[in-house]
């Protein structure tokens, strides 16, 4: 029996993608390279690696291998995954990736029957917050509480009164390293005033940004589970938390044809279209509802509208809104997701 052919191994034991290439041989698993190169980082006392075809094997290895297998090692490693802990798919931030393996081999947090700490619905702690006007980040406190339905932060450490509290149910939350600049940051969203509001913050490691992240998630899924009883724990997940259908760089023009293209970061978050000067702004420029009737996409520019790179025009009932991207390849994927969003096919 060739090892691909064993039960699970047709899929990296930790992400899921298809023809993993790399072995664990001593927990004896099948990984992705990008999986393997994470595991080498554990020790050999956790994880030995090697390439199924670049490397030499033994019989003893080959042994073990073909004993275990995907499907078992998994069996045991993830007994008891908590619903709300997010498992990482093969395009997830390295941080997921890396605190996943961490978290199941290294600390082996899903073996046993006890409740983690950041399962517990009350977390505090320190994050790095950037601020809303000088864009300096500033180390803050943060105190999440699911019996408030609250995560709170103060801006000084002898403060008895919170800066600002955000409701969990009204709070989404999503891992931003490349927005950032820094591998374990995250992006809370939430509603102020009728708009929305991004916080942008960093956590001084990635298990503590991935504990942050699963204590939000557990907060809002208990939460959930009781304003819906009847619904099923894999539905409930699905709305705990969300990334973004898409992000980029896009060129935005006026509603007159004579107005110039402004470069605009822009966010397609649920069935919201924002734009903003800048990735890490408090506040979006504007904010395009987008529904299902009145409402179309349409490659090119509208009449009087000068051609500036690869356009796209989305068309609402009350006004259509000019876009242009920098390739064919953006703009056919802006199309599509903006389509997806009108035919309710999105996944929110």
């Amino acid at each position: 029996m060739t090892l691909p052919n064993i039960a699970g191994n047709d899929r990296c034991a930790d992400c899921g993608l298809e023809g993993p290439t790399y072995a664990s041989y001593n927990l004896g698993i099948l990984v992705c390279e990008s999986c393997a190169g994470i595991h080498r980082t554990l020790g050999s006392h956790i994880s030995r690696v090697k390439s199924l075809k670049l490397d030499k094997w033994d019989d003893d290895n080959m042994q073990v291998m073909s004993k275990l297998g995907n499907k078992i090692v998994n069996e045991k490693y993830e007994q008891n995954v908590p619903p709300s802990y997010r498992r990482p798919l093969p395009k997830d931030p390295h941080v997921l990736r890396e605190q996943w393996i961490r978290a199941k081999y290294e600390r082996q947090e899903f073996m046993g029957s006890a409740q983690l700490q950041y399962l517990r619905g009350q977390k505090e702690g320190y994050l790095w917050k950037r601020g809303k006007d000088d864009k300096h980040f500033q180390k803050r406190r943060f105190v999440l509480d699911a019996t408030e339905n609250t995560l709170k932060y103060f801006n000084k450490e002898e403060a008895r009164d919170p800066k600002a509290t955000l409701r969990l149910d009204g709070l989404n939350v999503t891992i931003v390293p490349d927005k950032v600049g820094n591998p374990n940051a995250m992006q809370l969203i939430f509603e102020q005033d009728s708009l929305t509001r991004n916080l942008f913050v960093y956590a001084d490691s990635g298990q503590d940004l991935v504990e942050w992240y699963t204590a939000i998630r557990s907060a809002k899924l208990n939460r959930l589970a009781i304003a819906y009883p009847g619904t099923t724990m894999e539905e409930l997940c699905q709305m705990i938390t969300r990334d973004f259908q898409k992000e980029g760089w896009l060129g935005k023009t006026g509603p007159r044809p004579g107005d110039a293209f402004r470069r605009r970061w822009v966010t397609l978050d649920k069935k919201t279209l924002m734009y903003y000067e800048d990735p890490m702004d408090a506040f979006p420029r504007g904010e395009v509802y987008i529904g299902n009737k009145g409402f179309e996409v349409v490659k090119g520019f509208g009449p009087g509208y000068k051609d500036s790179g690869y356009g796209f025009v989305l068309k609402t009932p009350e006004r259509s809104f000019q876009f242009s991207a920098e390739s064919e390849d953006d703009q056919r994927d802006w199309m599509a997701a903006l389509n997806d969003v009108i035919r309710g096919s999105c996944v929110v």
